[in-house]
């Protein structure tokens, strides 16, 4: 700026009138402001992508283009390898030692660091800038305890344990995103976290991630599941509750048993036991509004032994479902009151045990209603606005509400429906087979969800100290 403002220097001898001088001190003034801006600017370093230098097409491509790296048939491959041997490998929740081993394996392949153990057999890596925002997407692991009747090259070899819900096809989707974000780990940012989570059905491994710490500083969090309802190619959610919150139930109840041609002599717990099902089923059709989906199921019942003898006792057991924690609160109170004054009018005793073995009872899953439109969005760039369908809630259950309880969350489905195929068998059949097409899917899915979201929820203030995790 030195030679523009040499321009307006007075030649010696040179008389100049007081008005333009004052004019002259003015303009001067303002090309030294003019040069202290340009050298802020020059100090501050322009970030490599930023969400105000990327149009509207450059981030509607992202999704486009991690769906056709997720199609590389060498990719795909090697996707469909690991399910395959998470599937011949089944383990049950909290043993999933093998399975867990085989992904941190694969994360030290592709030099992704990670954090385990996690709650037992859990693993939470770390892809970015270590350095916030920070989104997280999840995987579950854990099989089933159940036989497997679908006979396959790759059936599994665990007598009476089985992948029947998919989540072998869950670990090798969050393991395709996390080859796929590594190969643009430098153009993230700032980090995301893989949640490789032990324990789903009914173990509440997600609650016990949450209390180790998984979710510090993690800003939102994403979660899928495949489904056979749903034609692969689309995808499924909604905003609000989708998934129901759930608890289980078992009761005992207690009478004096006897000689069955003598009734009389004895208290009978299986006429008391029948009528405590039968009056547990009037507390969703008479006391439940008919708007407010509840589900009372008694799904168990045990008793005798003998066609000739009146039992000691018999055991029933259930579960209770409802969409709002107040509804499910009063169902789970109302449950151990019929169950106990029923018994008494027949004369017997009820103990009463909810949510047996220490598994906790799992709450409403709440999608958030701005990550629901972030979800659409990314959605619709991948796949096209025809192929996402807004879904009715389910009364099933999902752990990942543990999440979605501490920070906003997000969870849908994804479709693996094969038009031009035979019907698949839904979840926990023992003929419950994946259709491995949906696997690239899920994984550009998973990575586009994150990367996206890093891209337009930026902090505006740099974060306190203490807010990396560079620890992993």
């Amino acid at each position: 700026f030195r030679s523009q403002t040499d321009l307006f220097c007075k030649p010696p001898g040179l008389h100049l009138p007081s008005k333009f001088r004052r004019s002259i001190a003015k303009l001067m003034g303002f090309f030294k402001w003019v040069s202290f801006i340009f050298n802020i600017c020059v100090l501050i370093p322009a970030p490599t992508l930023s969400i105000f230098s990327l149009s509207r097409e450059r981030l509607s491509e992202i999704p486009v283009n991690f769906l056709k790296s997720a199609k590389n048939p060498e990719l795909v491959d090697w996707m469909v390898g690991i399910r395959r041997t998470i599937h011949e490998n089944p383990e049950v929740c909290f043993e999933e030692f093998e399975t867990s081993k085989l992904i941190r394996t694969e994360l030290d392949k592709l030099g992704i660091p990670y954090k385990y153990p996690v709650a037992v057999t859990g693993v939470v890596g770390l892809i970015g800038t270590g350095e916030p925002p920070f989104v997280a997407i999840r995987a579950d692991m854990d099989a089933l305890p159940m036989q497997e009747s679908v006979e396959w090259e790759h059936k599994s070899k665990i007598p009476g344990k089985m992948h029947a819900c998919g989540h072998d096809a869950h670990v090798a989707m969050l393991l395709g995103a996390a080859k796929l974000l590594q190969e643009h780990r430098l153009d993230l940012q700032g980090t995301i976290v893989l949640v490789f989570q032990p324990a789903e059905e009914g173990g509440g491994g997600a609650k016990k991630m949450v209390e180790a710490g998984v979710l510090e500083n993690v800003d939102a969090i994403f979660g899928l599941h495949i489904s056979t309802n749903f034609h692969i190619g689309t995808v499924a959610s909604r905003p609000g509750p989708i998934l129901a919150g759930a608890g289980s139930f078992e009761a005992v109840i207690s009478g004096k048993g006897g000689h069955a041609a003598i009734p009389q002599h004895t208290i009978d717990p299986i006429l008391a036991a029948s009528n405590v099902i039968v009056s547990l089923q009037h507390l969703v059709s008479r006391e439940a509004d008919p708007l407010d989906s509840q589900v009372v199921t008694v799904a168990k019942f045990q008793g005798g032994g003998a066609f000739n003898v009146i039992p000691d006792s018999v055991t029933i057991g259930g579960t209770f479902r409802a969409f709002s924690k107040e509804s499910f609160m009063q169902l789970k109170q109302r449950i151990k009151q019929v169950i106990t004054g029923q018994a008494a009018v027949q004369r017997c005793n009820a103990t009463i045990n909810f949510n047996k073995n220490d598994s906790p009872s799992y709450p409403v899953t709440v999608n958030n209603k701005d990550l629901h439109e972030h979800f659409r969005d990314v959605a619709t760039d991948m796949l096209g606005a025809k192929n996402i369908i807004e879904m009715q809630p389910l009364m099933g259950a999902e752990d990942f509400s543990f999440f979605a309880e501490v920070i906003p969350g997000y969870f849908f489905f994804l479709g693996m429906q094969n038009e031009t195929e035979e019907r698949l068998e839904p979840m926990h059949s023992p003929y419950f087979i994946v259709n491995e097409d949906v696997l690239p899917y899920g994984a550009a899915l998973h990575a586009s969800l994150a990367t996206k979201y890093l891209l337009e929820y930026q902090p505006k203030a740099t974060s306190p100290k203490g807010s990396s995790h560079d620890e992993l």
